[in-house]
């Protein structure tokens, strides 16, 4: 009988794998839609535009250093699961270039959780940013548009 233990292993790991785990290893990523408006990102204030007006970084940097601290406190925190993720930022009505930053919240240099950023967001034009999320804490924001650092959790 024990000779037999072998060969029935053999033959079980010869089975195809049930269907969800090949979808679940295979899975598209997840999509995340933002959209920025002059200095803030609509969907972290809960939808609400304040109806600033920016013409460059400058007005943005005014306009924060007023204001974010306030807003911070009732912003929505994003929260996912671990795994891969599109982020879709559109540029709605900021007449200038725009970019976004997704990284790990703490002390630069010590915090090794994944990140992603990039600009060339023109009027109007929408990009993604991919990435894969690990556990943890982290911030999104865009310096170019100058908009407060959004807290973002993944567990």
């Amino acid at each position: 009988m024990n000779k037999l233990l072998p060969m029935i292993a053999v033959a079980l790991s010869a089975l195809p794998l049930p269907a969800t785990t090949l979808a679940s290893e295979s899975a598209p990523p997840m999509i995340v839609e933002l959209t920025q408006v002059p200095c803030q990102f609509l969907e972290s204030e809960y939808d609400r535009d304040h109806g600033y007006r920016s013409t460059n970084i400058k007005d943005c940097e005014a306009i924060n250093a007023r204001t974010a601290a306030e807003r911070l406190q009732k912003a929505k925190t994003l929260e996912l699961k671990p795994g891969k993720y599109i982020f879709r930022v559109t540029n709605r009505n900021v007449p200038y270039e725009l970019g976004f930053w997704l990284r790990g919240a703490g002390i630069a240099g010590r915090v090794t959780l994944p990140s992603v950023s990039g600009g060339g967001l023109l009027t109007g034009k929408t990009q993604d940013y991919a990435i894969e999320l690990t556990q943890g804490e982290y911030l999104y924001s865009c310096p170019l548009n100058t908009t407060p650092d959004y807290k973002l959790v993944v567990k």
